[in-house]
């Protein structure tokens, strides 16, 4: 498996769990104390913070695990960086236009459900949902490139 395919499989577990804590408490929040905006600005937040911090402790805690997984099996402490192609730039870029793909309708939608009536707080906490869907989405899509090596 490349670093990539590694990177995009922690980034995929990462906003999975942030996207199960954002829906699991967003929808305490709104069965306890209905839409307040001090609780949900409170969600939004931790949710960014901890998916920025999630990522980069998983992407480093996993090239160094794989790291020393190689140095263990090979016998070499110097193992081979990886090189990014235009494969992967290609794969990186077919990505990034399926997540803006799903970002994009996720507004779309989030903006009909304001025009037909919803507070600005529903409005908002879809296009966050839609925001860590189209995150899933795009390394979904980059793994399913890299397994069938198009």
């Amino acid at each position: 498996m490349s670093s990539r395919e590694k990177q995009n499989n922690v980034v995929l577990v990462c906003l999975s769990f942030i996207l199960t804590y954002f829906l699991v408490n967003w929808v305490r929040i709104y069965r306890t104390e209905g839409l307040n905006s001090e609780a949900i600005f409170r969600l939004w937040w931790t949710v960014m913070i901890a998916a920025i911090i999630l990522i980069i402790v998983g992407i480093i805690a996993t090239m160094i695990g794989s790291n020393i997984v190689h140095a263990i099996k090979t016998g070499k402490e110097d193992p081979q960086t990886s090189v990014e192609d235009e494969r992967d730039k290609l794969f990186e870029l077919r990505g990034e236009y399926a997540s803006s793909i799903v970002f994009s309708l996720g507004v779309v939608l989030s903006m009909l459900t304001y025009v037909l009536g919803q507070p600005p707080l529903i409005m908002f906490s879809l296009i966050t949902f839609f925001g860590i869907l189209s995150g899933i989405a795009g390394s979904i899509y980059q793994l399913v490139l890299y397994r069938k090596g198009v």
